[in-house]
C-alpha cells in the first residue's frame, strides 16, 4: 500500500517507485481534485535532478492532461519554493513535485501541494490514500498520452528570483564585500541562488553546479557530513562564508570562516533576534517539536508568542498561511517568512544567512556567542538516529504509550504528545522520540545547558526505550 508520509509519497526507484505506481497516483490525485470540484483550475508539476525524475513528471502530465486537467510542466528541474511560487500565481489546484528531498540518490518521491504553495496536510493526502485503495481494487486505465491542448510547459525562474529580490537586502551583502562560497549539491538551486547573486555583484565562488544523479556518492542533504569539499574551501581559504542547499532547495547549510558548520538549531534563533532586532518584525513565531528552546529563549526576550508544532513543515506553513507568524523554522533546516511560499525555502534561507552574515561583520559564531550570553543561557543538542526492525518498532510503540516519570534523576515535570513522545524536566532539559514520517528510522534528541548533561539524558532515554524486557 502506498502510503504519503511526513512529506509525500518516497520510495526506492525501480522497487516500489515505478512508472505504474507514478500513474496510479497521479490517477488518484485526478480522482480526488475531480470529488472535490477542483480540477478545472489545473496541476503545477515539477521535479528535481534525481535519476528518472523528468520521465516520470512527463508520465503524470499524460495522466493529468488525459483526464482534461490543464497541466503546467517545468522546463527543467526546479527548486520545492519556486515550483510553490508557480502554483499561487497560476492559481492552480495544486502542483506535484517529483522529488525525495534529502533521502540518498535511489529514491525518488512525490509531493503534493495544495492552491496556496503549501505541503498538503494528512486530511488531503489521507483522502487521496483512499482514491489509491480503491484504483488498487478495481484497477485502472495504465495507458495514457498528452492531450496536447491541456499541456504547457513553464519555467518560473524569472518570477520567483523576482520573488526574493524583494525579500533580501542585496546591498548590504554586496557593499560588506563578504567572500562567499555557494555549494550547489548537483540540486535545483542551479542558475537559482548562483545566479542572483552574481546579478547581484556578490563576490562568490560556486561549486557542484550541474546536474550528477548520484549527488557525489553522498545523500543530497546540506548537512555537515556532505560538505567536505566546502569546509576544505573555507579552511583554506579567504572566503568569509559557505552556504548549501538540498537536491531540492527548501534546506540550507552553512559554514562560518573557517569551516565551522553552523546547524539550524544555531542558524534559527539567531535569524529570529536578527528579523526583530534590524527589521523591526512582531508576531508569533513557530518551531516543530524537534527545534531547540534556543528559538524559544529569543522569543521570550523580544516577548512573542511560540507555536509548537508537530515534525513537518506543512503545519508551519499552515500558521503563515493563516498570518500567525513572522517566521517558522525546524532542526532538519527548514525555514520561510511572513508574505513568501507557507512551504521551507532553502534558496531564501540562504540568502537571509548571508545577509546577517553581512550585518555581523562576517562573523556568525561570534554572533552566536553573544546572543547566548545576552540570553544567558547556551543550550547544547544531539539528534540520534536508528535503523528500524520490526522487533524495535513493537518495543517502542509499547514503551511510547507508558511515558515514564523520570528518566534516571530527570524528573519529568510535562509529557508532549504532539508528534512521538517528548519528555520536559524540570530544569527546562527535555528528550523527544519519534519514529521518522519518510524513512524506516526512528529517531530520538535530547537539549540541555551542559554537553555534560545533554549526553546524561540521551544515555537514559536510550537505556529505557531500547532496553529489551518487559
Amino acid at each position: 500500500m502506498i502510503k504519503f508520509g511526513t512529506a509525500g509519497w518516497r520510495a526506492i526507484i525501480g522497487d516500489e517507485f515505478t512508472f505504474h505506481n507514478v500513474r496510479m497516483v497521479s490517477q488518484a490525485i485526478c480522482n480526488y481534485l475531480k470529488r472535490k470540484e477542483l480540477a478545472a483550475k489545473g496541476l503545477v508539476i515539477g521535479y528535481d535532478t534525481r535519476f528518472l525524475s523528468e520521465k516520470f513528471a512527463l508520465e503524470a502530465a499524460k495522466v493529468f492532461t488525459y483526464n482534461k486537467m490543464k497541466t503546467y510542466l517545468c522546463t527543467r528541474d526546479v527548486p520545492t519554493p519556486a515550483l510553490c511560487f508557480a502554483i499561487r500565481q497560476r492559481e492552480a489546484a495544486g502542483g506535484v513535485n517529483f522529488t525525495a528531498s534529502h533521502n540518498p540518490p535511489e529514491y525518488n518521491g512525490m509531493k503534493l501541494f495544495t492552491a496556496e504553495g503549501a505541503e498538503s496536510l494528512p486530511q488531503v493526502t489521507n483522502e487521496v490514500e483512499k482514491e489509491l485503495s480503491s484504483l488498487e481494487r478495481t484497477g485502472f486505465r495504465d495507458s495514457y498520452y498528452l492531450e496536447e491542448g491541456y499541456f504547457n510547459m513553464i519555467n518560473p525562474q524569472e518570477d520567483y528570483l523576482a520573488l526574493l529580490r524583494q525579500k533580501v537586502d542585496f546591498s548590504l551583502i554586496r557593499d560588506s564585500r563578504m567572500k562567499m562560497v555557494v555549494d550547489l549539491l548537483y540540486g535545483t538551486a542551479r542558475d537559482y541562488l548562483d545566479r542572483i547573486l552574481l546579478e547581484e555583484g556578490c563576490q562568490l565562488k560556486v561549486i557542484h553546479n550541474f546536474r550528477d544523479p548520484y549527488f557525489g556518492g553522498y545523500s543530497p542533504e546540506s548537512k555537515e557530513e556532505n560538505l567536505s569539499e566546502l569546509k576544505q574551501i573555507l579552511r583554506n581559504s579567504e572566503y568569509h562564508i559557505g552556504i548549501a542547499t538540498d537536491a531540492d532547495s527548501d534546506r540550507f547549510g552553512c559554514l562560518d570562516r573557517g569551516g565551522d558548520y553552523l546547524p539550524a538549531n544555531h542558524l534559527l534563533p539567531l535569524l529570529l533576534d536578527y528579523l526583530v532586532k534590524r527589521k523591526g518584525w512582531r508576531g508569533g513565531v513557530a518551531r516543530t517539536v524537534a527545534t531547540s528552546h534556543l528559538f524559544d529563549l529569543v522569543a521570550r526576550k523580544h516577548k512573542l508568542k511560540v507555536y509548537e508544532t508537530p515534525v513537518g513543515f506543512k503545519y508551519i506553513g499552515e500558521l503563515i498561511l493563516q498570518n500567525k507568524v513572522i517566521m517558522g523554522g525546524e532542526e532538519s533546516a527548514g525555514f520561510s517568512i511572513k508574505e513568501h511560499i507557507p512551504e521551507k525555502d532553502g534558496i531564501l534561507a540562504c540568502l537571509m544567512v548571508a545577509e546577517m552574515a553581512a550585518y555581523y561583520s562576517k562573523n556568525l559564531s561570534l554572533a552566536l556567542t553573544e546572543l547566548c550570553q545576552g540570553l544567558g543561557a547556551r543550550l547544547y543538542n544531539r539528534k540520534v538516529t536508528v535503523s528500524l526492525t520490526p522487533y524495535l518498532s513493537k518495543l517502542l510503540e509499547r514503551r511510547l504509550q507508558r511515558p515514564p516519570k523520570s528518566l534516571d534523576d530527570f524528573t519529568v515535570k510535562k509529557v508532549v504528545s504532539l508528534d512521538g513522545l517528548k519528555l520536559l524536566f524540570e530544569d527546562e532539559s527535555w528528550f523527544l522520540i519519534r519514529f521518522s514520517g519518510t524513512e524506516a528510522v526512528v529517531r530520538y534528541y535530547a537539549e540541555a545547558d551542559t554537553p555534560e548533561k545533554l549526553e546524561r539524558i540521551i544515555e537514559s532515554g536510550r537505556r529505557y526505550f531500547f532496553r529489551r524486557g518487559a
